[in-house]
């Protein structure tokens, strides 16, 4: 009993969050419309190939429907042929529906269709044989009916609101910015102050979260770019993407050099760095860099044009700075940090 308590269906069996009930609506009215369109062409049979293809085809953008629907259209095709070719030459026997199941997925495997086609052949030839193997015509008549229900997929996909997937990059590319700010504050704040071995550990663990950060704003990005791909709304958004994206790709380099700084001071860290003069003004450019970094991420997005710009809220970018020459002991990690705050200050500005 307590095992059975215990007992969880696997976490990959349900997604993180609920998709929009607009996708689910349209898929039905996709199933739905393949399906009466399929009985008045072939008024013969009931179109349950035209259903599937049209519920697979409706994806969460345009671009991936339309990839939907080549992938399904191969696999029933090259399917259906092999299973007539098999048929034309042996009986309809149960080892013969095996051997056509073993020839289509080394068929899909030999020209390296992509796993959804590759599954789709064997299936549509299994089917062939099973249903249709004593009605003339059936092998045909099932790619009508395929390619009628992947046209009204990418159809009704393209009229009922064609997805735009901008506000997850939007919102990922801008945590990422905040993030980073926040780490180099920590960083100016670590340079002003005595550290601990402990502190700079933790240092290290919260500057390294920045990766898996920009990996998933990377993601979110190429997102946002497929949803617009053959979207006829792309138009109204593509400024948008390109601000998004271009911020990343401002920040991505921004990433290296933050990780690379926080590295330098935790292995050349000592007791006397915060006294040092110009470590006091590499803080401040550091406290610079991160205000200029949170206003970029606001001044990106949907609201941006919408949002009134204080006069305080203005780029302090960089000042200055007279170096004296550091102890001996110190000099390279000045320079190093230096180095990475001109570069950085580079990306903001854009250069």
């Amino acid at each position: 009993m307590r095992g059975l308590r215990e007992l969880r269906l696997p976490s990959r069996l349900r997604a993180p969050t609920r998709g929009p009930v607009l996708q689910a609506v349209k898929t039905s009215v996709a199933a739905v419309a393949a399906w009466f369109v399929a009985v008045l062409v072939l008024p013969t049979e009931l179109p349950v190939f035209a259903a599937i293809a049209a519920i697979i085809v409706v994806q969460p953008s345009v671009n991936q429907s339309f990839g939907k629907a080549i992938e399904r259209s191969i696999g029933v095709i090259a399917g259906v042929v092999i299973a007539s070719l098999i048929g034309l030459v042996f009986s309809n026997q149960t080892w013969v529906i095996l051997l056509t199941v073993v020839v289509a997925v080394f068929v899909a495997w030999a020209f390296q269709l992509t796993p959804a086609a590759a599954n789709q052949v064997p299936i549509s030839a299994m089917l062939v044989l099973v249903l249709g193997a004593t009605t003339p015509g059936y092998a045909l008549d099932r790619i009508i009916e395929t390619l009628i229900g992947a046209a009204l997929g990418i159809i009704v996909n393209l009229l009922i609101v064609p997805p735009v997937m901008l506000a997850p990059a939007e919102r990922d590319v801008s945590l990422l910015a905040t993030e980073i700010a926040a780490s180099l504050d920590r960083l100016a704040a670590a340079l002003t102050s005595r550290q601990s071995r402990q502190q700079l550990d933790g240092l290290m663990i919260e500057v390294r979260l920045l990766r898996p950060m920009k990996d998933a704003a990377d993601a979110s990005v190429r997102q946002g770019e497929e949803s617009l791909t053959l979207n006829p709304r792309q138009s109204a958004h593509r400024t948008r993407l390109t601000e998004t994206s271009d911020l990343l790709k401002r920040l991505s380099p921004i990433v290296t050099r933050a990780i690379g700084m926080t590295r330098a001071l935790h292995d050349r860290y000592d007791d006397s760095l915060h006294v040092e003069p110009s470590i006091q003004s590499i803080a401040v450019e550091l406290k610079r860099a991160a205000h200029d970094l949170r206003l970029l991420a606001r001044r990106t997005g949907a609201e941006a044009a919408d949002e009134p710009h204080r006069t305080e809220e203005i780029p302090v970018l960089t000042a200055p700075l007279t170096i004296v020459t550091p102890h001996p002991e110190h000099w390279l990690l000045i320079g190093s940090l230096m180095e990475d705050l001109r570069r950085i200050h580079d990306e903001i500005v854009g250069d």
